[in-house]
């Protein structure tokens, strides 16, 4: 399994907030702005928000993912 490459340290306190506010819900939350983003044209924010997207859904993961040192 590849998994993504986070490059923005912010987007990680993005998704923090969203779970800790929507709570299993925050991967939806973060896909419906991303929505929104890409209906007003605005391709940074769609993308900013899919990558939040799936850092919520791997945070939300309870067991290790990819190589444990």
């Amino acid at each position: 399994m590849q998994l993504p490459v986070f490059i923005e340290s912010t987007h990680y306190n993005d998704a923090e907030l969203l779970i800790s506010h929507y709570g299993d819900e925050a991967g939806l939350e973060a896909a419906n702005r991303a929505d929104k983003s890409r209906l007003l044209g605005n391709h940074l924010h769609y993308c900013k928000w899919r990558q939040v997207e799936r850092l919520c859904i791997l945070l939300s993961i309870d067991q290790s993912i990819g190589t444990i040192h």
